[in-house]
Parts: C-alpha cells; structure tokens; sequence
C-alpha cells in the first residue's frame, strides 16, 4: 500500500473512532488529534481521560501502539491502543493497573 493510502486509510479510522467515542461520551470534546510526521503532539484522538493511539491496516503492532500512547501520554491520560486489522473487530489494549482502575470505578458506580 502506497504511503498516501495508507494515511488516508489511517485518518479515516481516526475519524470513525471520534464518532464511536462521541456516542458514548456525549457533551464531551472528542475530535482527532493534530498529527505531525513524529505522531507525539496530539494523541490520534483527542478526548477526556484516554490517550488514543489508533492503528489498522493487515497486522498492525499492538504492543508497539500501546508503547507509543505509552510513552507520549500526559499525566492524568491513560494510555489505550485502539486496533484493527483489516476486516476484524477492533480491540483496545491497556495497561493491567490501569484497567484494573476502571473496573473498580466501574463496581464502585455499580454497587452504590
């Protein structure tokens, strides 16, 4: 795939991925981020809470997105690898301790 389609087909995913999280997260500012050759400016989608890496394509890198959210991930951001391979499901990978934090936010509501 030419590097040009690969870019369009990679914002196309950014652009649904911000529609996804607008349905759950509505009155939210969720929008995709500024992208720059280097990627560490802006997280691919720019929203409360998470720092989304977005990948897709054939075989795309989970560790290596999630290492990515990781390492250019503000403080107060949790780090998601938001993937998809070509005609799959997507997936969202996370670190354990920061999943681990939203399933007990999660009881917590839950259990009230």
């Amino acid at each position: 795939m030419s590097g040009a389609r690969s870019r369009r087909k990679g914002a196309n995913y950014e652009r649904e991925l911000v529609h996804r999280f607008r349905e759950v997260m509505p009155g939210a500012e969720i929008k995709r981020g500024f992208q720059t050759r280097s990627g560490e400016e802006a997280a691919d989608v720019e929203c409360p809470v998470f720092w989304v890496e977005a990948k897709r394509g054939k075989k795309p890198n989970i560790r290596g997105a999630l290492t990515q959210a990781i390492e250019a991930s503000p403080p107060g951001r949790m780090p998601i690898a938001v993937v998809r391979d070509d005609r799959a499901d997507p997936t969202v990978t996370l670190l354990l301790e920061d999943f681990l934090e939203l399933v007990g936010e999660w009881w917590g509501l839950r259990t009230r």
